[in-house]
């Protein structure tokens, strides 16, 4: 298993103090955020892509994927009802499967509780019809791009579609592509009706989750509230997980290098033992 920063927690530092500060904390890669690249980052031009991986490479560290996929640019919607806004969504999920590619990664991890909520009077069923549409479009590429795009489940309080693991996973059985599958995250896990340690023990075996995030229950780093990571890296252990643990945040306590640098410290901490 290896450690993965992802870059939003320092995004105020330019992109190769990131990899330095990363790779010195003892990360193997970050995480990006497109968003934290540029306002159309499915543009981003050849040479700023070549810039970032050189960056990175120069640290010694990996750009292992991107996540947050659709914050930027605005108005994008995996189920709208109107089909130039789907159309538009489509394109973007292809330049970004594109830039992972470029930049050496190997995962797309699709939270954006926002770009996937159903509307008020919408119905959910032609919501998911809608969905399987646009992942179809896209599961090609992500394929032929030897990558992976997963499906984030994510808690009610933050969206009304898909909120558990069983309901990404009936996703993935509906796209029907070895390229198209879902991931697990501490903090959204925390509010299924099974502990994260038994998740990981349910799906993992499945061959259906094909990332992991690292973050507590109360939205801060690792360690620094009441979720025990121990029995969560022992089961991934028991599962022999050999990908890329995602450490996501979304508090920076005190700050996001001070976040960075703690987490780290616990984590190994723990998977040293």
């Amino acid at each position: 298993m290896k450690l993965a920063l992802c870059n939003e927690v320092i995004r105020e530092m330019d992109f190769h103090a990131q990899c330095d500060f990363a790779a010195k904390l003892g990360y193997d890669g970050l995480e990006l955020a497109p968003f934290t690249l540029d306002e159309n980052p499915h543009r981003l031009p050849p040479g700023r892509r070549a810039e970032l991986r050189r960056a990175a490479a120069d640290a010694g560290i990996a750009i292992t994927g991107l996540h947050w996929l659709l914050i930027t640019p605005k108005g994008l919607s995996i189920n709208s009802p109107e089909a130039l806004v789907r159309k538009e969504t489509v394109a973007v999920i292809r330049g970004l499967i594109q830039l992972c590619s470029d930049l050496g990664g190997k995962v797309l991890v699709h939270g954006s509780p926002k770009q996937r909520s159903v509307a008020d009077g919408d119905s959910h069923e032609e919501a998911w019809k809608r969905t399987c549409e646009t992942f179809a479009a896209v599961a090609g590429d992500a394929q032929a791009a030897g990558l992976v795009y997963c499906i984030e489940p994510l808690p009610l309080r933050e969206t009304n579609f898909i909120n558990s693991i069983a309901e990404a996973v009936k996703l993935v059985e509906a796209i029907h592509n070895p390229a198209f599958l879902t991931m697990i995250d501490c903090r959204a896990a925390s509010f299924e009706s099974l502990p994260t340690p038994e998740l990981i023990d349910r799906w993992l075996p499945t061959g259906k989750v094909a990332h992991v995030h690292f973050n507590d229950q109360n939205g801060r780093a690792p360690g620094q509230g009441e979720t025990r990571f121990e029995p969560i890296v022992a089961a991934l252990r028991r599962q022999k997980y050999e990908g890329i643990i995602g450490v996501e945040p979304f508090e920076y306590v005190p700050d996001g290098p001070s976040s960075a640098a703690r987490a780290i410290g616990y984590i190994r901490g723990i998977m040293d033992r």
